[in-house]
């Protein structure tokens, strides 16, 4: 078994799983979505949160590549589509007013439906969690063990994103209510961030622009001759 699984490249996976669904960057997100909800619901928020965005991201990994194709659509597309999505998610975290007195008086099953957005979608399965699985299991590249191995990834990741929300209620007064909120919006800008570079991703994929690439790109603060 060892002689086929290349370890390299299973590392890889791990780590774009990791950095793309980035269940450490979930738990502002998860304060922002559970601040007008009651702390009895918390756990069973999670649960819901994470095991919609296990069943969306497993979706993708089993015809993500096939509803592509047969609806005849690029992934670049598919990247710029996702990453203005993912922008609008980030404003909202930027510019968002706390909730009002109403919406915390809600019944506790709309606050669980929060689960969906957007705490499953789009924070942890996000555009760019959904587009990087489907590189990742491309039926042209990867066999049958691969797309498998990619998918017990997957769970490890998200049972990881699980533990971690299930302890933010131990973590939040470590962080205060400023301190969570100051995480909210610098994360909103991280997220902004990211959603431009998929759609600059997506328009350089479907050939609009021609990127340099990372490592041209970075400042050069070496002294000059």
């Amino acid at each position: 078994m060892l002689s086929v699984i290349d370890l390299p490249d299973l590392g890889r996976a791990f780590i774009t799983i990791l950095v793309v669904v980035d269940p450490i960057g979930t738990l502002p997100v998860f304060y922002y979505a559970t601040s007008s909800v009651p702390r009895r619901l918390h756990r069973a928020f999670a649960f819901r949160g994470v095991l919609i965005a296990t069943i969306v991201l497993m979706l993708f990994l089993a015809g993500g590549q096939f509803l592509l194709e047969a609806l005849g659509l690029r992934l670049g597309s598919f990247q710029i589509a996702g990453g203005i999505v993912l922008f609008l998610f980030a404003m909202m975290m930027v510019f968002g007013e706390p909730k009002s007195q109403l919406e915390i008086k809600e019944a506790a099953r709309d606050h669980l439906a929060n689960a969906v957005f957007p705490l499953a979608i789009p924070s942890i399965a996000s555009p760019g969690a959904m587009l990087a699985i489907v590189v990742l299991t491309d039926n042209n590249t990867n066999t049958v063990i691969d797309q498998g191995l990619t998918a017990v990834l997957l769970v490890l990741v998200m049972l990881i994103t699980l533990i971690l929300l299930l302890m933010a209620a131990r973590l939040k007064p470590i962080l205060g209510a400023t301190g969570a909120n100051i995480i909210s919006r610098i994360m909103g800008i991280i997220l902004a961030t990211i959603a431009v570079d998929a759609v600059l991703g997506g328009l350089e994929t479907v050939g609009v622009v021609d990127l340099v690439p990372i490592t041209e790109g970075v400042l050069d603060t070496s002294p000059k001759s």
